[in-house]
Order: structure tokens, then C-alpha cells, then sequence
């Protein structure tokens, strides 16, 4: 079943990101602050130890910050990143006021740095936490004016102008961002409840595929062994007719005989298919497995007059199962003969790439028909009279199971390639060139 997560935890997932990019922020106002003192020195004046060493202080602190966001690896709750959010907004709260008072000035540069914690309260809270951190900001601010003209007066209105300035663009600030913001979230909490969705209409869709599937594999094997079944039967009960002569009987026996072992082979086709055994790999030579299986097929094209042709270079070696391979090829190139007429081709090619193998399989025939092509690799479709439907879907899931694939690579009249892919190497995953083989599957 799908997993639901609120809109706290959607948040807290994000939560390392969010707190490297204010940190990140913050560190950039403390450089620039930093910068400020060394390069406006005549007019901000000399700044003292302890400034210098505060705001170097914060510089430090707000480095080892990355660092350790960068480190973790566990989540976090929206509890404990609410809880570290508020700590590092008093710390700039306090920050900001620890350098005021060591500057002593009517107009000190350091409440820039409250601009970020208003920035993450819109970001990170609800529009109470933005006000309440603006109404501080700008409380802290007054307070700092009113405490220096206290200490040295008379008051200048212009100093109040400026800081009333200030504080509405703080007013405006805040709230915008924490609209916008909302509006994203809004926006991101619909497309992960749209994601939710697809994700439990998928398994529910691929759960209904697995029944559809076992459905009609239950229904092939019933089908294809009805008949059988059937025809012997019929067999035995006529031969044990009193009316039967020798002949008869004998002829009967032999139709219950071809029957039953027909049923064999669909047992046997049937158990390779749904229970495949795991390719016993080794270094092998594919171009002698294609050689051989070129080989079988020109003996029992001869009779047809099919041209058997093969190309394979000498040296294409892959980690597989040979036994396996072989199987798949001649089953490939048997069909190949099954479906070109007489005086017709069949070609196997063999490519050696560098990470995987391809052998395609051609033959002169026709074209396989658009119905026909998305069905032909499902288990117990054929064309064929007295075909199991079993041979492609064994071929393919040999393929597969090493982490290859085989698909209909060309198709049309003259001109229909069946094409094989495999790792060179166990290790190799089917991505690379065995990916992009799949990339020109035309079914």
C-alpha cells in the first residue's frame, strides 16, 4: 500500500536543504559585513577586537553548519527542525544585538542580518511567526535608537525616518514571501497527493496485469492441453472398439502415442518457462554457439533449398550460460525457418560490442502482421499447426535472466530480424549497450 505523509513531514524531508541555503545566507552576510569593516573602514571606522571576533565567531559557527547538514544521513522531525530553526533565529536576534552594542552607533549595519530570520519564518512558519519575528525586528531596532539617543542625545528624526523605512520593507517582506511560499507548498502537497495516486493506481493496475496474466496462462495450458488429452482418448476408445480390426487399432495407438508425446513436450516447454533455471555461467565462445546452431539449421534447411548464411567473427567471447544460448539461438533460427519459403534466406549475425553481444536472426519470410507483433513473445500464442507458443517466451526470458533482451529489431517483407542481446560480463547490468539495443525494439 502506497505511503502517506502529512504536510510536517513533506517538510521535514526538505529540512537539510532548507537550513544549508539560510546558512549558507547567513554566511554570506557575515562576509560581506566582514568586507564592509575592511574596505569602508574611513567611513564606518576602525572596528574593534571584539567585533571582529564575534562576527568571526558566526562565520565559524555558521561554516560548521554546513558541515554538519552536509554529514547527516537520519531524517529529522518537523518537531526537532522546528525546535533547531528557532534556536538559530534567536541566535541571530542575539547576534545582531551583541554587535550593536559593541559598535555603539546610531545606525549599525548588523540589523541587515534580521532580514533572515523574517525570510525563514515565512518560509518555514505560518503567518503568526512572521509577524511576531518582524514586530521583533523591528522592536529590537527602535529599542537600539532609543537606547543611543538616550545615551547620547538629542535625537535625530532622520535615524527614526530610516528605521521606520527599514521596518516597512520588513512589513512587506515577510508577508510576501510567506504568501508565495504557501502557494508553492500548496501546489507541491497537490502534486505529491497526484503522485500518491498514480503510485497506488500503478501496483493496483500491475496487481490486476499479475491476475490477467495467470488468467491466460491458465487458460493456454487448458487449451493446449485439452486437445492432446482429447485426441487420446478418442484414440483408446476407438481402438477398444469390438468392431476395430488390427489396422485400426494399431493406427489409434499411434495417434495416442504422437499425442502423448506432444503432451510431453508442452510439459516440458511449459515447466522451462514458468520455473527458468539460472544461467551457470562461464567464459564461452558465442561465435562457436552461433556456428553450431547456423550448422543444425542449413541440415534441416537443406531439403527446403534455404540458403543458411552466417556471420560471426572468430573471437567474440561473453560470461554466460552456453547450453542456455544455444537453445535460445536455435529456437530463433528454427522459427526463422518455419516462417521463409522455399528458396528463401536465413542469416545469423553475430556483433560483439563492448560491453554486450548481439546476434540478430533474419529471414526472407514475411512480414509478422501488427496484431501479431505485440503478442508473439506472450507464452502459447502461435501461428504455428501443433505449436506450444512457448519457444519465444523461453527465448527471451533466457535473454533476460541475462540481463540481456531480445525483441523484433526489423520487420518487414524480406527483411524480419529477430535480435538477441548480452552482457560480455556477469557483471555488466542491462543498461549501456544492452539498453540501447532495447532503445530500437519496433514492437
Amino acid at each position: 500500500m502506497a505511503r502517506k505523509f502529512s504536510i510536517e513531514q513533506l517538510e521535514a524531508q526538505g529540512y537539510r536543504k532548507q537550513q544549508t541555503a539560510f546558512a549558507v545566507l547567513t554566511l554570506f552576510v557575515i562576509a560581506v559585513l566582514l568586507s564592509m569593516h575592511v574596505l569602508f573602514t574611513p567611513l564606518l571606522g576602525a572596528p574593534s577586537k571584539a567585533v571582529i571576533f564575534i562576527l568571526s565567531v558566526g562565520f565559524l559557527i555558521k561554516v560548521w553548519e554546513i558541515l554538519r547538514l552536509r554529514k547527516r544521513q537520519e531524517g529529522i522531525s518537523a518537531s526537532q527542525a522546528r525546535t533547531e530553526t528557532v534556536i538559530s533565529i534567536v541566535g541571530i536576534f542575539v547576534l545582531a544585538a551583541v554587535l550593536a552594542f559593541l559598535t555603539r552607533r546610531d545606525d549599525p549595519p548588523y540589523f541587515v542580518l534580521l532580514a533572515i530570520p523574517i525570510l525563514r519564518c515565512a518560509y518555514q512558519f505560518g503567518l503568526r511567526a512572521t509577524i511576531a519575528t518582524i514586530l521583533a525586528a523591528i522592536g529590537m531596532m527602535f529599542a537600539w535608537i532609543t537606547h543611543y539617543f538616550t545615551m547620547h542625545p538629542p535625537a535625530r528624526p532622520t535615524e527614526y525616518l530610516q528605521t521606520a523605512m527599514i521596518a516597512v520593507i520588513f512589513c512587506l517582506t515577510g508577508p510576501l514571501v510567506w504568501f508565495l511560499v504557501k502557494q508553492l507548498k500548496q501546489r507541491e502537497a497537490k502534486l505529491y497527493e497526484k503522485m500518491i495516486e498514480l503510485e497506488t493506481t500503478r501496483e493496483r493496475l500491475v496487481a490486476e496485469e499479475k491476475l490477467a496474466a495467470i488468467g491466460r496462462l491458465a487458460s493456454g495450458v487448458a487449451h493446449e492441453i485439452r486437445n492432446p488429452v482429447a485426441m487420446i482418448a478418442s484414440s483408446l476408445a476407438t481402438a477398444a472398439f469390438p468392431a476395430s480390426d488390427v489396422r485400426e487399432r494399431e493406427e489409434m495407438f499411434a495417434i495416442a502415442a504422437r499425442e502423448a508425446r506432444r503432451l510431453e513436450n508442452l510439459t516440458m516447454d511449459f515447466l522451462v518457462y514458468a520455473r527458468p533455471s539460472v544461467p551457470q555461467r562461464s567464459l564461452a565462445s558465442v561465435s562457436d554457439i552461433a556456428r553450431h546452431v547456423a550448422d543444425v539449421t542449413r541440415m534441416r534447411a537443406a531439403d527446403r533449398s534455404i540458403d543458411v548464411r552466417l556471420q560471426a567473427p572468430e573471437d567474440v567471447f561473453a560470461d554466460v550460460d552456453a547450453a542456455q544460448i544455444e537453445g535460445a539461438l536455435l529456437n530463433l533460427s528454427l522459427n526463422a525457418l518455419d516462417a521463409t519459403p522455399a528458396g528463401g534466406h536465413i542469416e545469423v549475425r553475430l556483433r560483439g560490442g563492448e560491453h554486450a553481444v548481439y546476434v540478430d536472426v533474419e529471414n526472407s519470410g514475411n512480414a509478422i502482421p501488427a496484431s501479431n507483433l505485440t503478442k508473439i513473445f506472450e507464452p502459447f500464442f502461435t501461428t504455428k499447426p501443433g505449436g506450444t507458443g512457448l519457444g519465444l517466451a523461453i527465448a527471451r526470458g533466457i535473454a533476460t535472466a541475462h540481463g540481456g533482451n531480445l525483441w523484433v529489431s526489423t520487420n518487414m517483407d524480406g527483411a524480419v530480424v529477430f535480435t538477441m542481446t548480452v552482457p560480455r560480463d556477469a557483471l555488466e547490468s542491462s543498461t549501456g549497450e544492452a539498453e540501447d539495443g532495447k532503445g530500437s525494439d519496433r514492437r
